[in-house]
């Protein structure tokens, strides 16, 4: 069976970005000869140094969202996109999954550009796993008729984890509103297409 199980287990999109972030850090950690802590030039070649987008790296918005700063750092994110990943893989497919995945984490580093001082560096997958799960949440208020918990739930998250010491809140505001904003049109369309199968009104 090998990974074959693992990609059943967790969707194939979303195991493949837990592995493609899992290879990004390997590499982090043999440029940096440390496995457990990530070197500062590490991160402002791989990850996104403000500094450098602006003079024409553009590609660090992208690859940021694949690098993370320490061991902990990618576990707690790599375990949250299992979970959540896998969740919303479950409802939306794959080729969707991946789409929130990337759009929330750039629009999270776009947020990150013009809010953070040019000398700022960050890396990280939480611009997108915020996507992820307010897409999520999002989905579940529009089907289930509750918008109201939906955006609290939406905003408890976010204050709970922008409290935390070193977090960067743009990323994270960024990816959780671009999630939002697709939780609520796939939302819409699902309870549209469940209105239509089971003969019940639509307003």
């Amino acid at each position: 069976m090998g990974l074959e199980r693992y990609f059943y287990r967790y969707g194939k999109a979303t195991f493949s970005l837990f592995l493609i972030n899992v290879a990004v850090y390997v590499v982090e950690a043999i440029l940096s000869g440390n496995p457990l802590s990530i070197s500062i030039d590490v991160l402002a070649r791989l990850g996104q140094w403000n500094y450098a987008v602006l003079n024409g790296w553009w590609w660090q918005l992208i690859t940021a969202m694949f690098v993370h700063v320490g061991i902990l750092h990618i576990g707690f994110n790599m375990y949250f996109l299992l979970m959540m990943g896998r969740q919303l893989e479950g409802i939306l497919g794959p080729k969707r999954l991946v789409m929130v995945y990337l759009v929330s984490g750039l629009v999270g580093n776009l947020l990150t550009l013009l809010l953070l001082p040019p000398n700022s560096i960050s890396a990280g997958a939480s611009g997108a796993l915020f996507g992820i799960v307010g897409t999520l949440i999002v989905i579940v208020g529009v089907i289930g008729g509750n918008m109201q918990m939906a955006l609290v739930n939406a905003f408890v998250l976010f204050l709970i984890n922008s409290i935390l010491p070193g977090v960067n809140v743009y990323a994270h505001l960024g990816g959780l509103v671009t999630g939002m904003a697709i939780g609520y049109y796939y939302g819409k369309r699902i309870k549209r297409r469940m209105a239509l199968a089971y003969g019940y009104g639509y307003y």
